[in-house]
């Protein structure tokens, strides 16, 4: 990972997300994980980064997922023999089902019987050539017929997109949003899917899998919820979601050689180790288990999250999404077990490593909502203010100029940060200075040295 950050330099959230989503695709494919006794389920994430375009997340997906997509690519050359036989059958099966059809319309307007080419064509229905099943795992902007036509077809995939707003904000949600986000959490949870589409007719998938790693611009996500009222929140969506609110990094990506891939190369080999296990007919997941050492360290981590949902609790206002951390901890200790090649059942150490990301999550997930929920001048100024402690954090100054604050920081429109900017002045934070033509924003000292 640190490779691919040196080089592309975008914010390390961003890069742990894309490798995630290409682990947990991976893996869905064919484990499952049991956190107790009869409480077991998938092993796959929905991760959403709250981040700008131009971030390069894109990039980032495109080294992590090399494996994915040269899998994608090969099942798909391997099947054209199979997709050119099939393609020729439905062509002959389509057109002797015509000439049934004009039998029936001929002898059917002649006054005849044609009960006997009913028959015919009843028997001909069922004979309907079935599509050879082709393994597809990456999905970009799906819409969630294309989604749900893949995974009916080949029972594991992963939407993967830089350009979420695809999704969130348009044809994909709609006035649909209610179905298709139900759908998604249906996916999540492993259950069975069960949809009825005109002229399609019923559509049943069993043990379906999903992954989901996209990158959303803030206000594209903020006017999806507003647009959708509690509607996100309220199905659930945004509680099974690993989200992260990273600082940008452009700005200041000056141009670095590359060092070398070794790592990337040993990730992707792993991950294509990974896809070569074989696939049954019914696409069965093995189970991977906890170790009595990592249960205690998930109970721990449970019951701990739920003392905080309590009123008064710090999580109490997240309290749908800290309510589905826990599931998402096995789930990464699950990803961690399989990638790293361990056998046998997960061990403590693991359990606390994704205890430790699935609470960082977390706490992203409350510092994004928490500002949600805050007027915007006043969400605007913890944000600008936030990210001017980090750009001073080492430095021997406390002013920043407002030029660089509207091409750097979070809040870029002029009128956003001038009002973000009298928030902070009104609470004694922060002021406007001149020097010259030159404006700049000038930090109180006691707000410098007290910044962690």
């Amino acid at each position: 990972m640190r490779e691919v950050e040196d080089f592309v330099q975008a914010p390390t959230a961003l890069i742990a997300l894309s490798a995630l989503s290409s682990v947990s695709l991976a893996v869905q494919t064919f484990y499952d994980v049991e956190r107790a006794k009869s409480l077991h389920g998938p092993t796959g994430l929905f991760m959403l980064a709250i981040a700008e375009s131009g971030e390069r997340k894109s990039s980032c997906d495109g080294y992590f997922s090399k494996a994915l997509r040269d899998y994608d690519a090969e099942q798909l050359e391997a099947a054209k023999p199979e997709l050119a036989a099939f393609e020729a059958s439905r062509s002959a099966w389509a057109a002797e089902k015509s000439g049934i059809e004009s039998a029936i319309k001929r002898e059917a307007k002649e006054g005849q019987d044609t009960s006997d080419l009913k028959r015919q064509l009843l028997a001909h229905q069922i004979k309907e050539p079935k599509p050879p099943k082709v393994p597809r795992l990456v999905y970009g902007d799906a819409t969630p017929e294309a989604l749900i036509d893949g995974l009916s077809s080949w029972k594991s995939g992963g939407v993967m997109s830089a350009e979420a707003g695809a999704i969130l904000g348009g044809h994909a949600m709609g006035d649909s949003a209610m179905r298709h986000l139900a759908t998604l959490n249906v996916l999540w949870s492993g259950e069975t899917i069960r949809q009825h589409r005109r002229g399609r007719g019923d559509t049943f998938i069993e043990g379906a899998r999903l992954t989901i790693g996209l990158q959303v611009q803030e206000s594209t996500l903020r006017e999806f919820i507003k647009s959708t009222g509690d509607l996100a929140r309220g199905t659930g969506f945004f509680a099974r979601c690993l989200l992260a609110w990273p600082a940008s990094t452009q700005g200041t990506r000056q141009f670095k050689q590359p060092t070398g891939f070794d790592s990337l190369n040993h990730f992707n080999g792993r991950i294509r180790q990974i896809l070569n296990r074989p696939v049954t007919k019914d696409h069965d997941k093995a189970m991977i288990h906890l170790s009595g050492e990592a249960k205690a360290v998930w109970e721990a981590y449970y019951n701990d999250t739920e003392a905080a949902l309590a009123e008064g609790g710090e999580l109490r206002d997240i309290r749908d999404i800290a309510s589905k951390t826990a599931d998402n901890a096995a789930r990464l200790a699950a990803l961690f077990h399989v990638f790293n090649g361990t056998t046998g059942a997960i061990d403590g150490t693991t359990m606390e490593n994704a205890c430790d990301v699935a609470k960082w999550h977390l706490n992203e997930s409350l510092r994004f909502f928490g500002q949600m929920s805050q007027p915007k001048n006043m969400s605007d100024a913890a944000r600008l203010e936030e990210w001017a402690l980090q750009y001073l954090k080492g430095t021997d100054t406390d002013k920043i100029s407002t030029r660089n604050a509207q091409r750097l920081s979070p809040v870029r429109d002029k009128q956003d940060i001038n009002a973000a900017l009298e928030e902070l002045a009104d609470l004694g934070r922060a002021r406007i200075i001149k020097a010259g033509r030159q404006k700049y924003i000038q930090i109180r000292r006691e707000v410098l040295e007290g910044a962690p």
